[in-house]
């Protein structure tokens, strides 16, 4: 709409600034988005004192939180919004972020993007909850920190905040560590095995790329023009060398799936991940769209159905999932059936027999499902909101299963835990990386779409791993 200024109920000009009761006490989101408001009146935390959601974006507000934080005194709430957990002012002319921003103690969710912004305030770092910030499209003076911004994860760019930036705090403390380590290989170099240890120790933590051009059978991936309207993105690569066969691994990797389902995916709603066993996978791969009634596949744990009746039987499970526990909430792929509401086509990938092996965002193949003695992976994202977010997603993914090897190498190094680090690594398969092989993404006419991972992928992981290019 067209408003300039909150209406005095809301806490603008004119509003009540005694102790009268609040004017909307039942209210949780507020969407303003769209507007001309260049400022908040004072009032809003004390007429909506439950708020959780408040949606600014696209209007001209140049401070924040400016005015949605009332000054201190006699008249001012003793906590304003306790529940606020959504800020969303993205779009805005936001040249100043306040450090009074971590006066919000239930901040979950931040969105200043596409503003005027040159410095982000340390304070962020002091927001206890603050779990996903969106800083793009801002002009810092720090462009280390704006690098970080558009490609790393909010706990590293808090972390880089808290440490003042220019690699202090948490960066320190890593640098010690590498120097203690140091000196334990120099100990054993005294000893006369530790230069054997040294290269074995590197080779640990090494992900090699493999080029197309080097791989003499390269997976390729064409795209099919109906795609477009439904889900329009697909990322695809490669990963060999994996050993899921000990232990729990395979638990352990199928959870991590499941909470990067939850996290960065946002509950499948901006991606969603599949992973397959890549001997599995026949080759070449299309993806596709086709009909509710016409789309068949054997779904993880089932018998093969078409895509209109598993969604039916799912609805049914879940309705009867809410009788028996007498519940709102659902669990499984119940929670993800809304996604598809509306939708005409459905997307798929098939295989060169004609088989879909996935169907985003509900569920893979039983025909490619991973099993304890799968080795390598063929790794899909898809989306139907941006390109970067797959690559995002498939970065964070790889990133995942590296840290898995390293979490488990340092476990046998610090407790000598054989059994922990067999299952992620596998007995006789330390001094072998991992190898992420490239895979190209297509139309029609064989036109290059999408190449993962280009030169500018996994470049935010390199504290963690090494890429050989």
């Amino acid at each position: 709409n067209g408003l300039e200024a909150l209406p005095a109920a809301l806490g603008g000009t004119g509003g009540d600034a005694g102790d009268a009761a609040p004017a909307f006490p039942q209210l949780r989101s507020l969407n303003l988005s769209a507007n001309r408001l260049r400022e908040l009146g004072p009032g809003l935390a004390r007429a909506a004192p439950q708020l959780q959601e408040l949606l600014l974006s696209g209007n001209r507000l140049r401070t924040l939180p400016g005015g949605l934080l009332p000054p201190a005194g006699p008249a001012a709430p003793p906590a304003p919004f306790p529940l606020l957990s959504r800020l969303d002012a993205a779009d805005n002319e936001v040249a100043e972020l306040g450090a009074d921003i971590a006066a919000l103690p239930a901040l979950k969710s931040l969105d200043v993007a596409n503003n005027q912004l040159r410095e982000l305030p340390a304070a962020l770092a002091d927001c206890p909850r603050l779990k996903e910030a969106n800083f793009r499209g801002n002009q810092l003076r720090d462009k280390r920190l704006e690098k970080m911004v558009n490609g790393c994860q909010t706990k590293a760019i808090l972390e880089y905040l808290r440490a003042g930036g220019r690699g202090k705090g948490k960066a320190e403390s890593a640098r010690e560590e590498v120097r203690k380590k140091k000196r334990e290989k120099q100990q054993k170099k005294d000893s006369g095995d530790g230069e054997q240890d040294e290269v074995e120790e590197a080779s640990k933590l090494l992900v090699k790329v493999l080029h197309v051009s080097e791989n003499p059978a390269p997976l390729v991936v064409k795209v099919s023009p109906g795609v477009k309207d439904v889900r329009a993105f697909i990322v695809c690569c490669v990963l060999k060398g994996v050993n899921l066969k000990p232990g729990n691994a395979l638990k352990r990797f199928l959870t991590m799936q499941t909470k990067l389902h939850e996290d960065i995916c946002e509950k499948r709603t901006v991606a969603t991940i599949a992973t397959h066993d890549l001997q599995l996978v026949k080759a070449p791969l299309t993806y596709d769209v086709q009909p509710p009634d016409e789309l068949k596949i054997m779904p993880l744990g089932r018998k093969e159905i078409k895509a209109k009746d598993l969604l039916r039987q799912l609805q049914l499970e879940a309705e009867e999932q809410r009788k028996q526990k007498k519940r709102q909430n659902v669990s499984g792929l119940h929670r993800y059936l809304q996604l598809l509401d509306g939708k005409d086509n459905y997307p798929c990938l098939v295989d060169a027999e004609g088989a879909v092996i996935s169907f985003p965002p509900i569920t893979n193949s039983e025909k490619t499902k991973i099993r304890k003695e799968t080795r390598d992976l063929f790794l899909e994202v898809t989306s139907d909101t941006s390109l970067q977010i797959c690559k995002d997603v498939m970065d964070t993914l790889i990133l995942k299963i590296t840290e898995l090897n390293r979490s488990a190498l340092e476990s046998k190094e610090g407790s000598g835990s054989d059994m922990e680090l067999d299952a992620l690594c596998g007995p006789g398969n330390l001094n072998v990386p991992l190898v992420v092989e490239q895979v190209r993404v297509v139309d029609t006419d064989g036109n290059l779409k999408v190449l993962y991972p280009s030169k500018m992928d996994l470049a935010t992981v390199s504290s963690l791993l090494t890429v050989i290019r």
